[in-house]
């Protein structure tokens, strides 16, 4: 086993400890513990069980349980009844204030989780809770809820995200300059105000847009495939190879023999799918307007005949 796996998941579980414990702090401070809030909880969520089960099931020391048991009982939080298959046992129910008392529970980390939350933006809540569900499915080893992926042409108020997107992703990954910022606007803005014999479609994951592509006219036989780009956090779920069918598809319902574009030579994912799809590369030339060092543009096209 690496040892920066282990040292990474434990390092998680101190910090994700620490945020769920300002939460607990919170919500626990009365009469019932946290453990107590949890057998509560398995009692309400099971209908029906042993002290036994939710002792193996929660990890709680067997001589502590039944304190716990009695301490509910008197409380009346539980009640116990003996089973009926096996008279040895006792299944425990919560009361009518055993219930009132689980509500007010749920409220309460509702209110505490809503708390912590309000201050991450929207987008990040959905990779957020992504990311729970994938560390659930592997841990417990439960079937992956894969994300909705859509394709869709673009609506109003998506260019200036488009525009965002590409913004954030080259400065922070390739340290692209404001100049290539105004290239991808001015782009943009041109398609905006004549798209005709072409289309701008955005990818959204779970309603969250991840990424986009385009194609334009460039003259009737030729389509220039432009603004493909995707969201580094929503890598992996197949948007690329999505984007890129649907532009091709569009072009050849319009009827286009080839479809070009110009991407640069350290965008080596990118390069790499388009020569799947059948792009060559075709020419060549400098660029010093973008970054602090010199970049090599490329062309690269495909025959659709």
């Amino acid at each position: 086993m690496n040892k920066q796996y282990v040292d990474q998941v434990r390092k998680f579980n101190r910090e994700y400890a620490k945020v769920l414990g300002r939460i607990d702090q919170e919500i626990y401070n009365q009469p019932f513990s946290l453990t107590e809030a949890r057998v509560i909880t398995e009692i309400s969520t099971r209908g029906e069980c042993t002290a036994t089960e939710i002792r193996e099931n929660l990890g709680i020391d067997r001589g502590y349980m039944s304190r716990m048991i009695h301490r509910l009982e008197e409380e009346h939080v539980i009640l116990k009844k003996q089973a009926l298959e096996d008279k040895r046992q006792f299944l425990l129910y919560l009361t009518e204030y055993g219930k009132k008392i689980y509500s007010e529970l749920v409220e309460q980390a509702k209110q505490g989780v809503e708390r912590m939350l309000h201050t991450i933006p929207e987008r990040n809540l959905s990779r957020l809770t992504e990311s729970m569900q994938t560390i659930e499915s592997i841990l417990l080893k439960k079937e992956t809820v894969q994300p909705e992926v859509i394709i869709r042409p673009y609506q109003v108020g998506d260019i200036g995200y488009v525009a965002h997107l590409h913004g954030k992703l080259y400065k922070n990954t390739y340290n692209f300059g404001p100049l290539f910022e105004y290239y991808v606007m001015k782009g943009l803005s041109e398609f905006m105000m004549d798209h005709d014999g072409g289309e701008l479609w955005v990818a959204e994951v779970n309603g969250d847009i991840a990424g986009s592509i385009a194609i334009t006219r460039f003259d009737e036989k030729t389509a220039q495939l432009r603004w493909f780009v995707i969201d580094e956090n929503y890598h992996g779920l197949g948007i690329g190879k999505k984007l890129m069918e649907t532009a091709i598809q569009f072009s050849k319902d319009q009827e286009y023999q080839r479809i070009f574009l110009w991407t640069v030579n350290i965008l080596n994912a990118a390069r790499h799918l388009y020569g799947k799809y059948g792009f060559v590369l075709t020419e060549e030339k400098e660029n010093d307007q973008w970054t602090g060092s010199r970049l090599t543009e490329e062309r690269w096209d495909v025959e659709l005949s």
